[in-house]
């Protein structure tokens, strides 16, 4: 359903809607974080994007945009900087936070309880609160460091997702790749996904 048409549906502003924080860290992947702000975008629903500094930079390298279009396809945007912001406090309600993609330094700092900036204390306040924390890591290879934090993360209630596609369904372009990682994050929202074809059954 095409954005006019959700609007027009009188049963849409009586749904409740799913308020998501995007972290977008100084990882490579910034076309996973692309991505997943269009398809959450065309659901309509309730988006706030969360950018560190190093992320501005690796932005502008791979994808060639600013982070005011990357600001432009969510509900609104928080200082990296800003802890008096309302989300730094758990009495604020919001239903998941999403890192995309997600540095092994900011795993490090969630795994340690390091909220130094505010998207490290939204990951901490998930955490603390129950919330649904995905983190969609793109690192390889992987050092014991980095392994231990990942388990003690998973071990305290993060969802540990690496950017790692899978090629059943005949991927054609590097899209096809990245519409299975945001589908599979859209999963995990409990939301429905139509960006790949599911594994149906085994090959004969």
């Amino acid at each position: 359903m095409d954005r006019l048409k959700l609007l027009e549906d009188s049963t849409y502003w009586s749904r409740p809607r799913l308020r998501i924080i995007v972290g977008i860290t100084g990882a490579s992947g910034m076309i996973y974080a692309w991505r997943l702000l269009e398809v959450l975008r065309q659901k309509m629903l309730d988006v706030y994007v969360i950018m560190t500094h190093p992320a501005e930079k690796i932005l502008i390298h791979e994808l060639s945009k600013k982070p005011s279009e990357v600001y432009a396809l969510a509900t609104g945007h928080y200082d990296i900087d800003d802890l008096t912001s309302p989300i730094a406090s758990g009495s604020q309600n919001f239903d998941a936070m999403v890192i995309i993609p997600c540095s092994m330094a900011s795993a490090a700092a969630i795994a340690n309880g390091i909220s130094k900036n505010l998207l490290l204390r939204v990951a901490d306040i998930s955490l603390k609160e129950g919330r649904k924390l995905i983190l969609v890591f793109r690192e390889t290879p992987l050092s014991v460091i980095h392994l231990t934090n990942l388990l003690k993360l998973a071990r305290s209630g993060a969802i540990v997702m690496p950017a790692t596609p899978a090629f059943y369904h005949n991927p054609q372009e590097i899209k096809d790749l990245v519409d299975f990682i945001v589908g599979r994050i859209l999963q995990r929202l409990g939301l429905n996904q139509e960006l790949f074809e599911p594994w149906k059954g085994k090959i004969i």
